[in-house]
């Protein structure tokens, strides 16, 4: 496993010291619920991470083939206490059967994951699915009013092929809007070469600088950061579901990531030539993260966000920033690189994925839901 990078400036949420807009008290988000004698709901807690992650691996073996999170994926979800909230339900016998996680993503959009055991029946699995999705529209009634806003968006994940899911989703009100497809590329050791030439085609590649000048052990630069932010905040304008996030949140929402990895980060630039110039121009950017090799698998890289700017496209930008990740990889003895875009994208972006040797691994679902905040 890869070092973990030093951190940088400390976010503002715009919330009190260790508050969050969702409703802590389980009884008053769910003061009243239809589940089993001596089945119980209560906050999820770190101390509830291996039941959870045991939970959500059998939900994902089921609905895609194969399991992938971690503890350290699921640690995230329930320690993050000031963006998230988590609801676990457990049977007579104490055993985990339901966890739900909102996610406060930004003003307007809240993310949740809504995971039911697997070995339960159809009516005990109905039930408490239930309960799951009305604690979810508690929390979005919740973080809504807190941000003042009349409706909150809720967006839940599915797999394309779970449809007990997708029935449970329709009947409590959400609409299946958008396929995304789960994207992975091989990786060999000879293609550490394919790092992009600085100047080709008037772009340049380069990581987030760090304080001191130095690539390594030092924080990376605030004025780098926030190039990111902007660059990708003015890329994904047109896009689907494309939601303002602000500086601090989209800092501290990266970070929760257990992959997070500072130099992972980089910004493209358009120069003049080989030579560059005095002020280079932000032209896109690309963060990326490490993603953990599972049951004796290599480990692998992930393209979390890669973005370009309108007036740079068709320049080659995003192509070389896809290399420098994959160069990248092999440098670091990787054998893939995985990433996720909107199969309707209107930009086209699958198709220079799939020029680049990107296949389709899985395909997933965004289902949403508009819930009244009063």
């Amino acid at each position: 496993m890869d070092p973990v990078e030093p951190e940088t400036v400390e976010p503002d949420l715009g919330l009190p010291e260790d508050d969050n807009r969702f409703e802590t008290d389980v009884s008053e988000a769910l003061p009243q619920h239809d589940l089993p004698p001596g089945w119980r709901v209560a906050q999820a807690t770190e101390d509830d991470v291996e039941d959870l992650t045991a939970l959500l691996r059998r939900h994902e073996k089921r609905g895609r083939g194969w399991a992938s999170s971690s503890e350290d994926d699921v640690r995230v979800e329930v320690a993050g206490a000031l963006t998230r909230e988590n609801l676990l339900v457990r049977d007579a016998d104490g055993t985990a059967r339901g966890w739900a996680s909102a996610h406060d993503r930004a003003a307007g959009r809240m993310l949740t994951i809504v995971v039911v055991d697997r070995a339960l029946g159809a009516g005990e699995a109905d039930r408490c699915a239930t309960v799951l999705l009305d604690w979810c529209d508690a929390q979005a009634r919740a973080v809504g009013e807190a941000r003042g806003l009349p409706v909150q968006q809720i967006d839940a994940t599915a797999f394309a092929d779970d449809d007990r899911q997708h029935a449970w989703l329709a009947k409590h009100g959400y609409q299946k809007v958008r396929s995304w497809w789960q994207m992975s590329r091989p990786v060999v050791p000879e293609e550490k070469q394919l790092a992009p030439v600085d100047g080709e085609r008037g772009v340049v590649v380069r990581r987030v600088r760090r304080e001191g000048g130095t690539e390594a052990g030092t924080m990376p630069l605030e004025e780098d950061l926030r190039v990111v932010h902007d660059v990708l905040e003015s890329a994904f304008t047109d896009h689907f579901n494309s939601y303002e996030e602000s500086f601090d949140e989209f800092v501290h929402r990266l970070r929760e990531d257990p992959g997070h990895r500072w130099d992972h980060w980089w910004i493209a630039e358009i120069v003049d030539g080989p030579g560059g110039t005095e002020d280079p121009e932000p032209a896109g950017t690309l963060v990326g993260t490490w993603s953990s090799g599972d049951e004796g698998q290599t480990d692998g890289s992930y393209v979390a966000y890669i973005g370009v700017l309108e007036n740079a496209r068709g320049r080659g930008v995003g192509k070389a920033l896809l290399h420098t990740i994959i160069a990248d990889a092999a440098e670091r003895g990787r054998d893939r690189v995985g990433l996720e875009v909107d199969a309707d994208s209107p930009t086209g972006a699958h198709e220079l994925y799939t020029a680049l040797g990107w296949v389709t691994k899985y395909v997933s679902e965004s289902w949403h839901k508009d819930v009244p905040v009063s």
